[in-house]
């Protein structure tokens, strides 16, 4: 059936039931039963709040101009700018530099009493030969005894008083710069410097030509005097030049210098940027207020992400025209958005995929291009999403002084582009991994694969910790007979040696003794055989039955190949039958491996027959699918850490054998433990380049063996440490953070001998006033090289509810390790 690109839309089909069986879909891709809600379901209100809730049917759409625009809107508009790995960018704001120290006053107090000093024996004319430059220029004539005469000319007068105005100016600046004034200024003016600046020097600028227009300060009286021939020429022409001209300069003598300090011509920059050119319509105004709680980020400038610029671009003004308004009537969530501009992406490549895109959007509006599920959210969400970047706030830096001045207080967030070289979550039960890290970071993958992007696999223990069943496609109940999918033992695979490596993996990969490639080729003669004779690979009792020896199950086999002519296979099946009951032999080893899977609860599971109903990963890399495996781990603890090993070896197997690496797939395991082997670590190594990822939760890096401490911790771009860890666990990820040089400020405390009796005296009353004797501080500053986080302060000094997280992304960007307050 023509689904007209509503949902179904990356190529699947429906699952067909079983014949004679209950509705149970097969190895096609899980459509969740029931149609796709009327309307986007709802989510936190922090980002943004819903249209309306699911259930309510959808009013008729009435458009509503931008200046009033939907929650959805909002938040499609609000800037996110370009941050460092793991800053929540949604309405981000940087944190304002970090203030100085108070500086002390004791230095500009003294070095203005200092001036105003010198300006008094300037003006007492106590300081010899200070005249004797203006002496020489206006003629000694005009001089007597240090002093004026009498009679003097108006020149001579007026150029003296300027002297002697601009030489205590000249005294203020020393006495400014040796005493830090501007420092003081600089730092009580804070954030308003550069309008302060601005307004101080204008108001400078104006006070000191109105005094230069006046006998205070004669420097117009000086100008004017020395082109007096000019003024008096009788010539009018002269006369006005000569004026002007003096008028001219002494603005630029008052004006220039003050400019030049007070940076006039950046302010003017400034404000011609800031005015800028005439913007487009639909284009909001840029904003620099900083975010508040409980209001919207200002939007960005430029175009309007709810005006989809892009489509307008391409010239698909009418399927802009659509969106726009199903975004501000409310009729689009985010999920809608994204997904949207997702497919748009995708159909740029082709003019006919264009096309096909237009008549799509115009026929169903926000319907359009829904995921195979038809739903457009996930049922609940526990944490904050921003499904635009692709990002989950797990919380907030602290406010501690671990952490650099910019990050503290700043959203900490996980997105695909961190999650892609792998997280690696250790810390004892309770302690908020799966709760506060695991929990978000399965939603915002939800959230991804919803949209188009992104595919996820979910394994833990039965009980719901990873969310509800509505939000997966597909749950796989290991042992519980009402479960609508089966697993899949050998990965959907129809290689007997690529089945028998990741099974080898899961059955002995953590047995130290054992060498997986002996445990692979045991596993690949009996498997190839089998699967030649039969079509398929044998269940678990049979499979059993093979790996001990069984002479009826063998001989069968053997009867069967020799029948069919297969002497490759016969070869395979009587080298194995050679190597068993040898002392090197591991069949014995994976007999009984598998005879924890062969048990009556998992009565049915694991078939591979006609009957079969097995979920295969590889639908993971074709597919974006929310998948979620329930493990029995409390009753049958043993086969639910064969079965995380082989999920984990399969994943390893998938991601890398796929062509198109276009969906972000991830796997996240809450309880990772004896599930790490050699070859695992070794396939973590390599998901980043596939694009692919994951998150493994330890309880304690004792649960790794201790021969792979090192190599997993370097196999994991981002690692986290919670509260409760041991010492030897904080050693681990001290040595994995590195060191880094930091200053180290040593006070020494040294005695004071005196040789005068009156010193000794002076000492000896301070001795018996304060109790201590008189010493005189040594300060040692010096750079020196230590741990970002010691083993102890792991061990013992993180808080209840906090954690340490070092992240790593894809394009090899750092951030070192961080205390961060979680949140929930």
């Amino acid at each position: 059936m023509d689904n007209d690109g509503t949902h179904g839309a990356w190529g699947t089909r429906g699952a067909q039931p079983p014949a004679g069986g209950p509705a149970r879909p097969g190895n096609s891709v899980p459509h969740p039963a029931g149609p796709p809600p009327a309307a986007p379901p709802s989510y936190p209100p922090t980002v943004p709040p819903p249209a309306r809730p699911p259930s309510v049917p959808a009013s008729p759409a009435r458009y509503q101009a931008p200046d009033a625009p939907a929650p959805t809107a909002d938040w499609f508009n609000a800037p996110r700018p370009e941050a460092g790995p793991g800053v929540w960018r949604y309405g981000y704001v940087p944190r304002p530099a970090e203030r100085e120290e108070r500086p002390s006053l004791v230095g500009p107090a003294a070095t203005l009493i200092l001036w105003l000093l010198l300006w008094l024996l300037l003006n007492q004319r106590a300081v010899p030969y200070v005249y004797k430059p203006i002496e020489i220029i206006t003629g000694p004539e005009w001089w007597s005894f240090g002093g004026l005469r009498e009679g003097a000319p108006a020149l001579v007068v007026n150029s003296t008083t300027l002297y002697y105005e601009v030489l205590v100016l000249v005294l203020g600046f020393w006495a400014a710069r040796i005493g830090g004034w501007a420092h003081v200024v600089r730092y009580f003016a804070g954030p308003r410097l550069d309008r302060a600046r601005l307004g101080l020097s204008a108001a400078v600028a104006l006070l000191v030509l109105w005094l230069a227009w006046t006998p205070k300060v004669p420097l117009l009286l000086v100008l004017m005097g020395s082109a007096d021939g000019w003024l008096r020429s009788g010539d009018q022409l002269k006369a006005t030049v000569a004026a002007y001209s003096c008028y001219a300069l002494t603005i630029a003598i008052v004006v220039w210098p003050i400019a030049r300090f007070a940076r006039w011509g950046d302010a003017l920059r400034e404000f011609r940027a800031r005015r800028g050119p005439a913007r487009p319509p639909g284009a909001q105004a840029p904003s620099t207020a900083p975010e508040r709680p409980g209001t919207a980020p200002a939007q960005e400038a430029g175009p309007l992400r709810a005006h989809w610029p892009k489509l307008r671009a391409a010239g698909r003004t009418d399927a802009a025209e659509a969106l726009t308004a199903a975004v501000y009537t409310g009729r689009m969530n985010d999920v809608d958005c994204v997904r949207l501009s997702h497919a748009w992406n995708a159909a740029r490549t082709s003019h006919d995929r264009l096309s096909s895109f237009t008549e799509t959007v115009l026929r169903k509006g926000p319907d359009a291009f829904l995921h195979p599920s038809g739903l457009r959210d996930v049922p609940l969400r526990t944490a904050t999403h921003d499904p635009l970047t692709g990002q989950v706030r797990i919380g907030d830096c602290a406010d501690d002084p671990r952490n650099p001045y910019p990050r503290r207080g700043s959203g900490m967030a996980l997105e695909p582009s961190s999650l892609g070289t792998s997280l690696l979550a250790v810390g004892p039960p309770g302690s908020g991994k799966t709760d506060r890290v695991i929990r978000p970071v399965v939603e915002a993958l939800a959230l991804r694969a919803l949209t188009g992007q992104a595919a996820v696999l979910a394994v833990g223990g039965a009980g719901g910790a990873l969310g509800p069943d509505d939000a997966y496609d597909v749950v796989v109940r290991i042992g519980d007979p009402a479960s609508l999918y089966d697993f899949d033992l050998y990965g959907g695979t129809t290689d007997p040696d690529e089945a028998a490596a990741a099974l080898a993996e899961g059955l002995a990969g953590d047995i130290p003794t054992l060498d997986t490639r002996r445990a692979t080729t045991a596993l690949g003669q009996l498997l190839g055989p089998f699967h030649a004779v039969r079509g398929r690979f044998p269940s678990v009792p049979e499979l059993r039955e093979l790996l001990e020896g069984s002479a009826t199950a063998l001989g069968a086999l053997r009867e069967a190949l020799e029948t069919g002519g297969h002497q490759t296979m016969l070869r395979e099946l009587e080298a194995r039958a050679r190597q068993s009951g040898s002392a090197a032999d591991p069949g014995a080893v994976l007999a009984d491996r598998i005879a924890a899977l062969d048990r009556p609860a998992f009565a049915g599971f694991f078939a591979t027959g006609e009957d079969a109903r097995p979920f295969s990963l590889r639908s993971l890399g074709r597919h974006p699918l929310r998948v979620r495996v329930d493990l029995p781990e409390r009753v049958h603890a043993e086969a639910s850490r064969i079965l995380a090993r082989l999920v984990l070896a399969q994943f390893n197997a998938v991601t890398a054998a796929r062509t198109d690496r276009s969906l972000f797939v991830c796997l996240v395991l809450d309880d990772a433990t004896h599930t790490v082997t050699a070859e695992t670590v070794r396939g973590i190594r390599r998901l980043r380049s596939v694009n692919a990822g994951a998150v493994l939760a330890l309880r304690t890096l004792d649960d790794v063996p201790e021969g792979l401490h090192t190599a997993l911790l370097g196999a994991f771009g981002c690692t986290m440490a919670f509260p409760g860890l041991t010492t030897w666990d904080g050693k681990r990820f001290a040595e994995a953070w590195g060191k880094e040089w930091v200053e180290v400020r040593e006070v020494a405390q040294h005695g004071v001998f005196a040789d005068q009796p009156l010193t000794r005296a002076m000492h000896a009353l301070r001795k018996m006033a304060t109790g201590k004797a008189v010493t005189t501080d040594a300060v040692t500053v010096r750079q020196v090289e230590r741990e970002r986080w010691s083993a102890s302060g792991l061990a013992y000094e993180l808080p209840p509810g906090h954690a340490v997280l070092s992240l790593t992304t894809v394009a090899g960007e750092h951030m070192p390790p961080l205390l961060v307050r979680l949140s929930g």
